[in-house]
């Protein structure tokens, strides 16, 4: 289906089209994004080789350039310059949504500051497709994208986040799913996620079940792109598991015994899991799991 001719015009004169492209699947381009590609005069890619398959796959002939973290200020300044005189530029990323997790955000930012149309051709988005299929609730939600690395800033991103009350997305890598795994059991409790791997493509799997199954599940290693979606802090819950000790949250004390953490310890001690364990004595004591669960992790450390 052309363009009609409003479009065709409006796709030669000097704008910016942040075009969505499939996240796996090559069928899940839109007509739209496939015509502003033969349109427009440049196509700016995060990774040309990748880009330029998907075109040959539709057969689309234009110039790419390539636009990456690594020389978005320089590439981005040539890019807003041949805006400026009157070309029409398609941005485009790996995969899904330009400006999501990627670069492109910066030349959509430089392009609107300079008085410059920017123009979405919507399209996929991985972290729409996962929370959709998660079975967790829909809104609200907040995308954090991709955790620190490492050090003090990984540290305050799962301590801020904890007392969120709604559903979390989040983007890793393979290499750091298990770290990641582990830092929110540690700093958010047990919880329901659902890890989206490969979405749209021959090998895609949901994993649906609580942090501490995941971190058993994907133990042996992952590979492929990844979105966890993960459920919300209980509401009331004020302060992450660390800065809210099980004590404090229920006016318990701090030391000395307890019937329920007596029976906690004795269940550690004979074999159970700290999910297993927090699951039954949860259970008799009607205590909030995730309350057990922080505790069992603490005392799991002692005995």
């Amino acid at each position: 289906m052309p363009l009609n001719p409003d479009d065709e015009k409006e796709a030669k004169e000097g704008k910016l089209y942040v075009v969505s492209t499939p996240i796996g699947n090559m069928a899940d381009i839109t007509l739209r994004a496939l015509e502003t590609l033969r349109a427009v005069d440049l196509i700016a890619a995060e990774d040309t080789r990748r880009t330029r398959k998907l075109l040959a796959y539709y057969g689309v002939h234009k110039p790419l350039i390539s636009y990456r973290e690594h020389n978005a200020r320089e590439r981005g300044s040539e890019l807003i310059e041949k805006i400026a005189s009157g070309r029409s530029v398609a941005l485009v990323t790996d995969a899904g949504t330009p400006g999501v997790s990627d670069p492109g955000y910066l030349l959509i930012e430089e392009a609107l500051k300079r008085g410059m149309e920017a123009v979405a051709i919507p399209g996929p988005t991985a972290l729409i497709s996962a929370l959709s299929i998660s079975g967790l609730p829909t809104q609200p939600f907040v995308f954090l994208g991709f955790p620190p690395a490492r050090g003090a800033g990984r540290k305050r991103f799962f301590e801020k986040y904890a007392g969120l009350t709604m559903t979390l997305i989040i983007y890793e890598s393979p290499r750091k799913l298990s770290k990641t795994l582990k830092d929110m059991l540690d700093n958010w409790g047990e919880r329901r996620v659902a890890i989206a791997r490969e979405l749209t493509k021959m090998h895609e799997e949901i994993f649906r079940g609580h942090v501490s199954e995941a971190v058993e599940h994907f133990r042996g290693g992952v590979r492929g792109e990844l979105t966890l979606v993960v459920e919300g802090a209980e509401p009331g819950s004020e302060a992450s598991p660390k800065s809210c000790p099980v004590s404090a949250e229920y006016n318990l004390p701090s030391q000395g015994p307890t019937a329920w953490r007596d029976e906690l310890r004795s269940l550690l001690l004979g074999g159970l899991s700290s999910r297993e364990a927090a699951s039954a004595i949860a259970g008799r004591f009607n205590i909030p799991r995730r309350v057990v669960y922080q505790a069992a992790l603490a005392l799991k450390k002692q005995v």
